[in-house]
């Protein structure tokens, strides 16, 4: 039997700390990557332990949904469109629901809640693979999505582009749809193209896609994903075991009702009224949506939970305990990719990529700033972030900073997304998860290019 070939990852991860040992050679930078090496390890480690809070508590709310039945009924209602992207997995299963919100939440721009999100789709999705440790179609192709950045309301650009004074901060809304719509779609069609038999799959005649769980082929279970007579059919979705439901009596509803007319007196107080004679002007409008959309999905899914009878904390506490742990099984992949592009950034390797593609690249419209925003989004969010967040400062209403702000708004931080994603399930063996994500970054920064060069 043959040895499982490389992955993209292994190559790239490789190839860029050999390129800096050898770049940091000739630019005299060895000690700036010796200490990058150390810094960018602590800052994954850092990084890591950061967000063990936030999902701890964004998986304990996802329990919650899920026991009160949200995740059953969401997946329900998009069954058509997500079983034709996803034809491998159960149309009512958790990974469904859990990768529907997923992409709900980045499409509003909620990067904080989308992650632990997105984790929970991943580990859903790891029960229904075949071979541990390597990544399925299914995943593969959600990972892509994801790093192609569905993306409809980028509301920290926009706010950025507010506090810097631009005449039109969320000018680049309608460009910035175009350009990721242009990268999910190629995401979708390169994770389909490269997609091949399912990992660890046996061929069976008549089949098409993977049995219905991780128990397929056990005794009871038949090959369409059903369950033979007298078998009990696997009901996913449904409350977890040990939430006993107990909706609320009247008292109870009553209370939520009062809560939520107190909210939309609290909204009409802040648009109309708090802002002085003509109430929020729109700068301040678009602050709040950015702030209050967090705070409200979490009322909303507790409330939710509350409604249908869950037991609140004591379910969201559960759902912490698998955050916490998740959190530190990502640690050591976090490590890895970040001390690769920490010494790749230190050695100057980045700015000869730069210097050498930017007189090519201004001849079609793609400036060097925008360059050097453009190849560093795959590589570091926080990095490019501040380097847009500088562009827009420096002249808020100029092309280069209308061009990196629709950047930063339609694609993602490819890396760290695989990172995260596959480190909680232990995937090591990425196979076109890579290639599909870079293809799509790439197809969404030309998107960008053109878009903005006949917007602006």
């Amino acid at each position: 039997m043959h040895a499982p070939k490389a992955s993209a990852i292994n190559i790239i991860w490789l190839g860029m700390i050999a390129v800096a040992t050898v770049t940091a050679a000739y630019t005299g930078r060895m000690d700036e990557v010796t200490t990058a090496s150390f810094e960018s390890a602590k800052s994954g480690v850092m990084l890591a332990i950061g967000l063990i809070g936030p999902m701890a508590f964004w998986l304990g709310l996802m329990k919650v949904a899920e026991a009160g039945g949200l995740m059953l009924m969401i997946a329900r209602a998009l069954k058509p469109l997500m079983t034709r992207l996803f034809p491998q997995v159960p149309a009512e299963h958790p990974a469904m629901s859990a990768m529907i919100m997923n992409m709900a939440a980045n499409t509003m721009g909620l990067g904080n809640a989308a992650t632990p999100m997105g984790i929970k789709a991943m580990q859903e999705l790891d029960k229904l693979a075949h071979e541990k440790g390597t990544a399925t179609n299914a995943m593969c192709l959600f990972l892509a999505i994801n790093t192609s950045s569905v993306t409809l309301l980028p509301l920290g650009v926009i706010t950025v582009r507010a506090a810097a004074g631009a005449t039109s901060p969320a000018e680049i809304l309608i460009p910035a749809i175009v350009a990721t719509l242009c990268s999910t779609m190629v995401a979708i069609t390169m994770a389909k193209l490269l997609a091949g038999p399912e990992p660890g799959k046996p061929p069976v005649a008549g089949m098409t896609g993977i049995a219905a769980g991780p128990e397929a082929g056990a005794p009871g279970a038949k090959p369409d994903g059903g369950t033979a007579a007298g078998a009990q059919p696997s009901q996913p979705s449904q409350p977890a075991d040990g939430v006993t439901l107990s909706p609320p009596g009247a008292a109870g509803r009553f209370f939520i009702l009062l809560l939520l007319l107190a909210f939309a007196g609290g909204v009409v107080y802040r648009l109309f009224f708090a802002g002085g004679a003509g109430g929020e002007d729109s700068i301040s409008v678009i602050g709040a949506i950015s702030t209050w959309l967090i705070p409200m999905l979490i009322a909303g899914l507790l409330i939710f939970g509350y409604l249908r009878g869950v037991r609140v904390y004591e379910v969201a506490t559960e759902g912490a305990k698998e955050g916490f742990n998740t959190a530190v099984r990502i640690i050591p992949f976090l490590v890895a990719i970040f001390v690769a592009i920490g010494m790749f950034r230190a050695s100057g390797a980045m700015e000869i990529l730069i210097n050498v593609l930017s007189p090519f690249t201004e001849r079609v419209g793609l400036p060097a700033e925008a360059l050097s925003v453009a190849l560093m989004r795959p590589l570091s969010g926080s990095g490019a972030f501040g380097m847009m967040s500088e562009i827009v400062a420096r002249d808020p209403d100029s092309f280069v900073a209308f061009l990196v702000s629709v950047m930063q708004g339609s694609t993602e931080t490819t890396f760290y997304v695989l990172a995260v994603y596959f480190g909680a399930v232990g995937i090591t063996r990425t196979r076109h998860a890579l290639p599909a994500a870079l293809t799509a970054d790439a197809a969404g920064i030309v998107a960008a290019v053109v878009v903005c060069n006949l917007w602006f």
